[in-house]
Order: structure tokens, then sequence, then C-alpha cells
């Protein structure tokens, strides 16, 4: 399988608060490949997932979280994409901010942009959260201007009131429109507040959880990974 999956030197330890109780802490995983690493074959194409916890597959085996599961369905459609997850625990936009250049260091194709969780949980101001994902966006069209750039559409619960998480579920959706860029709805449907799909902190989901995520992320990845990386794509 053409799936990276390394882990950073460093361990991020972080509460997170979720819908009336506090989450199980959070450890750091994957990072872009090491110089030792095997590099891509030549003609592949990379996808970098670069995102949190639920990117990185907190609570589950690293070939069990998503990427690594969209990752096998990219193999088994034959359309030659190396897949890293760039997932870390407990990353916030801010965070995101700062380390995107660092995984950027390597050559990237699809960039799927998935933050914003942490910060919508932690009642962080959003207009810093839309402020640090397009600043996350204009530094990857700056240093990678190729990049396809798909953005994992993120929602909360009303904890926090009503205005709030609608204002959050919008932010993806003006972002998108604004850069022009791919739209995954909402990354966890159908899995986002069922407690069978999720681990029992009820954030993070299952291994059947993260299924159903794969195939959220392949029904709007497979069409652009089947066509020439552009630089625009129109908001889904």
């Amino acid at each position: 399988m053409k799936t990276l999956l390394s882990v950073f030197s460093c361990c991020l330890l972080l509460t997170l608060a979720s819908c009336g109780s506090d989450s199980q802490t959070a450890t750091s995983v994957a990072s872009p490949p090491a110089a030792d690493k095997k590099p891509p074959t030549a003609g592949s194409r990379t996808i970098l997932f670069f995102g949190n916890s639920l990117t990185a597959g907190l609570g589950v085996e690293p070939e069990e979280a998503f990427p690594a599961l969209v990752g096998q369905k990219i193999d088994s459609a034959g359309l030659g994409y190396t897949v890293i997850n760039a997932g870390l625990s407990g990353e916030t936009t801010a965070g995101g901010r700062s380390r995107v250049g660092w995984v950027l260091r390597q050559p990237v194709d699809v960039f799927v942009l998935e933050l914003g969780g942490n910060d919508g949980l932690r009642g962080l101001p959003l207009t810093d959260t839309r402020r640090n994902l397009q600043a996350i966006i204009d530094t990857v069209r700056r240093i990678s201007p190729q990049t396809q750039i798909v953005l994992a559409g993120m929602q909360i619960p009303p904890n926090l009131g009503a205005d709030y998480a609608t204002q959050f579920k919008q932010t993806y959706i003006d972002l998108a429109r604004e850069n022009k860029l791919v739209l995954i709805p909402f990354l966890l449907e159908g899995v986002g507040g069922v407690a069978k799909l999720n681990q029992p902190d009820g954030i993070h989901p299952t291994p059947a959880g993260h299924r159903l995520i794969a195939r959220t992320v392949w029904d709007i990845l497979q069409p652009l990974l089947k066509q020439p990386v552009a630089a625009d794509a129109a908001v889904r």
C-alpha cells in the first residue's frame, strides 16, 4: 500500500472539552516521512491529510484511521497516490498555522485540511479560527501553488449557543467558496453524535466510525484524484 504513516518525535498532551464532559487526553501522531523512509514511487502523486486527532486516529490503530482507509481505496483504484497522515492530536488552527510550513517541505499534490474542531470545543473566537484557516490556505498556495486544497467541514453541538454553532459551520462554507476549494460538507456525517460509532469520550470515532468517514472523504476525493491536479476547483 502506498500509505506512509510516521510518528512525530514529540508528543502533545492536551485535554479536550466535549459535549458536557472532558475527553481523554490526546497524544501526538503522524508527520511527513522521515529521510530514511522509502520515497514515493516515480510518477506517483502525494495526498497529505493535515488535521487533529480525527485525522491522527486517536484511540484506533494507524491502519484503522480514515486516511489509511482512503489510501486503501486509492490503491484499489490504481490511482497512484501516496497518502501521508500528518494528523496531530490536540491540534488547533493556531497550532496548524505554526507547523504547516514544516509539513510542506515535501511536494504535495492534494492537501486535505481538517482543523477547527478543537477550536469549537473550546469556544475560541470564530474570527481567530477563520483567520488561522485562511493563513494555512494562503501558506499552502504560496509554497506550493499547484497543490489542490480540500477543506473538511466540521460542526459542533449547540452547547455554546446556537448562534456560535451555526456560524462555526458557516465558516467552512464561506472559506471554501471564497478560496474556491473543494469542500467536504461535514467530515463526521453519519458518525458525529452516534454513540456506537464513537469511543467512550463521545468525540473520537471507533474503527467502524472511521470506515464511514473514509467513505465520506472518498466520495469527494475519488473524482478529484481521477483528474489532473488543478489550481482551482468548484465548491461542492
